[in-house]
């Protein structure tokens, strides 16, 4: 039984590839072909970066946000901790009281 290991290539590798599928005269399959990919991906790679521009390509299981969306993940955790924690101090109080 043969294990098939799965590869990552880094984001300048995917913004290259996607460069090579613009240039003139190149196709995806062509350029898929040589690099030892397959299209399906290169393809992807494609309409990811056009979606996503600057911000494509996070890594790992990143997510691709940017900065405001950064920041407002951060704040609503923040909002999360301080709301637990409001939780757990009114029960505090309201234990103690009676």
């Amino acid at each position: 039984m043969s294990v098939r290991k799965r590869r990552s290539y880094d984001a300048k590798f995917k913004k290259n590839a996607v460069l090579l599928c613009e240039e003139q005269g190149r196709t995806v399959a062509g350029v898929a072909e040589s690099l030892g990919i397959p299209k399906d991906l290169l393809y992807r790679w494609c309409r990811e970066l056009t979606a996503q521009k600057e911000i494509a390509f996070p890594g790992r299981g990143k997510e691709a946000l940017t900065e405001e969306q950064r920041e407002i993940k951060g704040l609503r955790k923040r909002l999360q901790d301080a709301e637990m924690e409001r939780d757990i101090l009114k029960k505090a109080f309201l234990d103690s009281s009676s």
